[in-house]
């Protein structure tokens, strides 16, 4: 029996979770040939099986694979549709002191869900795991997010060389990749799934003037590249299966523990938070390089916010009379009891992983779950 819940918990997390040393070494194995595609997965299975059972003594409502089967948290999920390729580039995503592996995602065909996607095998494998205490959730790259990758300027030629130019081509990638992102949700759907999570960098990017200026996609039809990206999420959100759940989690990146931009939610919170169509908004409000409480104001009325009070990025743990303080400061925007608590981010949103341990990884739950129960009394 599933469980009847579904998110937000009181106590909730982003999804990704550190990999243990015995999954690094298969990969590496895997990629140097030593180990085949049926030994990785077995090792995977293995570890996923263990990080369940510590997710449940966790006293988590929610279940994920920890995105172990994947290097990346937005390119992997890229990567399965069809129509996109996995490239090397000569550089990576820049982040604050720090350059991330240099791969993307690159249209070189009409982008599609073609019936199969890795991400539905995942999810069945751990759906398995679901009883009467925890639903299993699935997390992936918001549309917005893979639409931003599409059209990076390492990537602009190809996409163009199969779509064109110009407002209607612009329109045909979105149409494409709307249908694609339905498609695989509906096959998500149909294994199970009714917790689904986007995952969305774009609206932080958005939130830096300097970081946005530069590097955002052109607006297309659009005047402001956000109504494309809100245009092209609500597309996917709209007229899903009333007991299908869908979030997004919106953060300014996570890498290795450091970030790629910083600014207060007040540029996007017009777009973001009064006119996107999720049930919640899990937010990055660790420290200052998120802003204050005060654009909470805008979240439109039927959804509940998570606070990401809780940073994955250190392995310091959080007074828990600060962050009680914090979450009662919120409330003066969103009423308490649609308010949630969970980490900022997850722990290893690419299989590097942050600088933290696993011990460590579990007091930081162990810490949002504490505070939740002091804070709304329940389990």
């Amino acid at each position: 029996m599933a469980y009847t819940k579904n998110a937000p918990f009181r106590a909730d997390v982003v999804g990704s979770y550190l990999r243990p040393q015995e999954l690094k070494d298969a990969r590496k194995a895997f990629e140097a040939g030593t180990l085949d595609a049926a030994g990785l997965k077995a090792v995977e299975d293995a570890a996923i099986t263990k990080l369940v059972e510590q997710q449940k003594q966790a006293g988590l409502h929610v279940i994920t694979d920890g995105e172990f089967r994947r290097g990346w948290w937005h390119l992997d999920a890229m990567w399965g549709f069809s129509g996109v390729d996995k490239v090397a580039l000569d550089h990576g995503y820049q982040f604050h002191g720090e350059e991330t592996r240099a791969e993307s995602a690159r249209v070189t065909g009409k982008i599609a869900f073609d019936g199969t996607h890795p991400f539905v095998e995942h999810f069945r494998f751990l759906k398995q795991f679901e009883d009467d205490t925890v639903v299993a959730r699935q997390t992936i790259p918001a549309p917005a997010q893979t639409v931003a990758e599409f059209y990076r300027p390492e990537n602009i030629e190809s996409l163009e060389a199969v779509y064109g130019k110009g407002v209607e081509a612009d329109a045909a990638v979105d149409a494409d990749l709307v249908a694609a992102y339905r498609g695989l949700i509906a096959a998500l759907y149909d294994e199970g799934c009714r917790n689904v999570q986007l995952d969305d960098c774009v609206w932080g990017m958005l939130c830096d003037p300097d970081y946005g200026k530069a590097k955002l996609i052109a607006p297309g039809e659009y005047a402001d590249p956000k109504e494309r990206f809100l245009a092209i999420n609500n597309a996917v959100i709209a007229d899903q299966p009333e007991d299908l759940v869908i979030t997004t989690h919106d953060c300014r990146g996570n890498y290795h523990s450091t970030w790629a931009s910083q600014g207060g939610y007040e540029p996007v919170a017009d777009i973001l938070f009064a006119r996107e169509n999720v049930s919640a908004f899990y937010l990055e409000f660790d420290d200052d390089r998120s802003g204050d409480f005060a654009p909470l104001a805008k979240i439109h009325p039927n959804a509940t916010v998570v606070l990401g009070l809780i940073t994955s990025k250190s392995p310091v743990l959080e007074d828990p009379e600060v962050v009680k303080a914090r979450i009662q400061e919120a409330a003066q925007y969103v009423p308490l009891d649609r308010l949630c608590l969970s980490t900022q981010c997850g722990f290893a949103s690419t299989e590097e992983g942050n600088e933290l341990t696993e011990e460590e990884q579990w007091a930081k739950i162990a810490l949002v779950r504490q505070v939740a129960a002091e804070v709304w009394g329940e389990d």
